[in-house]
């Protein structure tokens, strides 16, 4: 049996005046990244009459991917690109940083619950410059033995996504019906992490509580993930070849030194063009100012040496 590192969370605020809570997993101590996913925040359910709901005001980002996937509620995105969309459950919009772009995300009036998960994906050295764009795709429900699957990224169970990524990449949700295994066939040059949503799982063999991921290292063609409660279970399912190149990660930026970051930010604070502006926000600060630097040299993120999952 392939061995699982559990990965742990932990709570933070997101967001600018008006922060929620979500809990994090990556990145962390023990692992920045899975394949190149650098970035894994999970939140609600929240009663959003007493939560106050999402509202993020225009903040930036380079050098990454986002990936919003909603399993209750809807959050309106707008960006500097001219983009305006609604992220609803079922549907995955992915927005390309690259060299700079600013967004806002807002739950929407008529949200009652809101429940999901927020992801990003760091760019490889030759492409985290590219041009700003946004993605949006439905995937259709795949039914298999015990389970439903939804693949918004990458390939799983036949099922494959029509969205471009910068480096191969797996992005799905399993809904397993009660006490249901589910054997999956996997890229064996592939990592994987595996999110629980709902009260516990077990990811080849290893229990996994809610908020927690299950890591399995490349070199296995098959995971496995048990549903041992008597309510279906959610999970979501991330994989990629593991990712080897150093990165500097800060707030919301992605780069590759200290003095990247340092201008980046200082391009921030200044309104720069190389982020843009957003069009539309109506919240109560038309932008999030970046937090102060660390009094310190910001040093590289890199995983653990490389390791297989072992029999």
């Amino acid at each position: 049996m392939s061995r699982i590192d559990v990965l742990s969370t932990r709570e933070v605020p997101l967001g600018g005046l008006r922060a929620m809570t979500v809990r994090r997993t990556l990145p962390q101590r023990s692992r920045s990244f899975v394949g190149a996913w650098c970035f894994a925040d999970h939140y609600g359910p929240d009663d959003v009459a007493a939560t106050g709901g999402m509202d993020v005001a225009p903040h930036p980002h380079t050098g990454l991917q986002t990936v919003s996937w909603l399993f209750a509620g809807q959050i309106e995105h707008r960006d500097s690109a001219g983009n305006v969309a609604t992220v609803r459950p079922g549907e995955m919009n992915l927005m390309t940083g690259g060299s700079g772009i600013c967004h806002s995300e807002v739950s929407t009036l008529d949200t009652s619950i809101l429940h999901g998960v927020q992801l990003w994906v760091v760019l490889p050295e030759e492409h985290r410059h590219a041009d700003r764009a946004f993605q949006h795709h439905e995937p259709s429900p795949v039914q298999v033995d015990g389970a439903i699957v939804r693949v918004f990224l990458g390939s799983l169970v036949g099922a494959t996504s029509p969205v471009q990524t910068f480096t191969p990449l797996l992005g799905a949700e399993i809904v397993l019906d009660p006490q249901a295994t589910l054997d999956l066939d996997v890229d064996p040059e592939f990592e994987h992490g595996v999110l629980v949503d709902t009260s516990v799982a077990r990811v080849g063999g290893w229990a996994v509580e809610r908020g927690e991921m299950g890591y399995q290292g490349h070199g296995s063609s098959t995971l496995t993930v048990h549903n041992p409660t008597d309510q279906p279970a959610r999970l979501i399912v991330l994989g990629g070849p593991p990712f080897t190149e150093e990165i500097v990660m800060w707030w919301n930026f992605v780069g590759r030194t200290h003095h990247e970051i340092v201008q980046m930010r200082e391009q921030w604070q200044d309104a720069s063009d190389r982020f843009g502006t957003v069009e539309g926000y109506l919240g109560e600060t038309d932008r999030i100012p970046a937090p102060t630097m660390p009094n310190a040299i910001l040093s590289p993120r890199s995983n653990p040496p490389v390791g297989t999952a072992e029999a």
